[in-house]
């Protein structure tokens, strides 16, 4: 029998209720799912789409770094420490890891818990997409905006102030604040899951402020009260900025810059991995409950 007559779709076999197989057509315009890379590399487009047409989040998250190094770092630039480091580019570091927390805290978290909120991720749910591409797409997305912080960053230190980097030691610095953003990751995740998306912002800004200001970021921490510098220790905030530091200069200019750098450098990256991993945790159990709520 001729076939030229017939539309040419796709077919595939599926089993009726009667326990008969019968074509079924697909749409013309169906395609074949793409593999792992192919599915990640959407999700993270449609990440980078979403959050570059939000005008305040460049701004909140990119932008206030940036902003804040020209008031308080600009004006140190030029200023020597004992061993050499010029204060702007510890300034650099010190708004650098600031950036870093604020996009653990308003990225992973606040955001999440507001696409939480509209039952975006409910959505999500029931498409092919595997749900860990999201929250890969989200990390990725991330580094990319933490680059733009520390290249406009480092831009006015750099042009504006004129402060000399040591190559080795900024490139270590970057290093370690990309690695920060992702082992910070887990605590806006775990925030995410655990609070109301209406009182995500306000629970952000509760903890966001105390860590940077505990941790060093604002101003030395050896001018803080001393109750409050006996927490500072138990902060893994604190521990990364310990790392930060030590990066970007010798231990005598971190001293005179008025940080901490007591311990080994592995205490500090043992701190800051028990955060990745227990926030992580957290964040699961959190995200568990979500799918028994979304069950019953």
């Amino acid at each position: 029998m001729s076939t030229a007559g017939r539309t040419a779709y796709p077919a595939d076999s599926s089993t009726t209720d009667s326990g008969d197989r019968t074509p079924r057509r697909l749409s013309p315009e169906a395609s074949r799912m793409p593999g792992a890379l192919g599915t990640l590399a959407a999700q993270l487009r449609a990440e980078l789409l979403s959050s570059s047409r939000v005008p305040e989040y460049v701004v909140g998250v990119v932008a206030v770094p940036i902003i804040l190094f020209t008031m308080f770092g600009l004006p140190n630039a030029g200023v020597k420490l004992p061993g050499g480091t010029d204060v702007g580019a510890m300034m650099f570091a010190s708004m650098s890891a600031y950036g870093v927390v604020s996009l653990a805290i308003f990225t992973f978290g606040v955001g999440v818990a507001d696409e939480r909120g509209k039952g975006w991720l409910r959505r999500m749910r029931a498409t092919p997409m595997p749900f860990w591409a999201y929250f890969v797409a989200k990390v990725v997305g991330s580094l990319a905006f933490c680059g733009l912080i520390l290249l406009g960053t480092w831009a006015v230190a750099a042009l504006g102030g004129k402060v000399p980097f040591d190559g080795v030691r900024l490139a270590q610095t970057v290093l370690i604040l990309l690695a920060g953003t992702v082992a910070f990751s887990t605590m806006g995740f775990s925030l995410a899951y655990w609070f109301r998306p209406k009182a995500a912002s306000a629970i952000g800004n509760l903890v966001f402020l105390p860590l940077s200001f505990l941790s060093g970021f604002f101003f030395p921490l050896d001018q803080l009260p001393d109750v409050l510098a006996k927490v500072a220790p138990y902060l893994p905030t604190y521990h990364f900025g310990q790392l930060v530091w030590s990066a970007i200069a010798p231990a005598q200019d971190v001293i005179a810059f008025g940080a901490h750098p007591e311990g080994s450098a592995w205490v500090h990256v043992g701190w800051v991995l028990a955060s990745f991993v227990g926030f992580g945790l957290l964040a699961r159990a959190g995200y568990r409950r979500e799918l028994s709520r979304a069950a019953q």
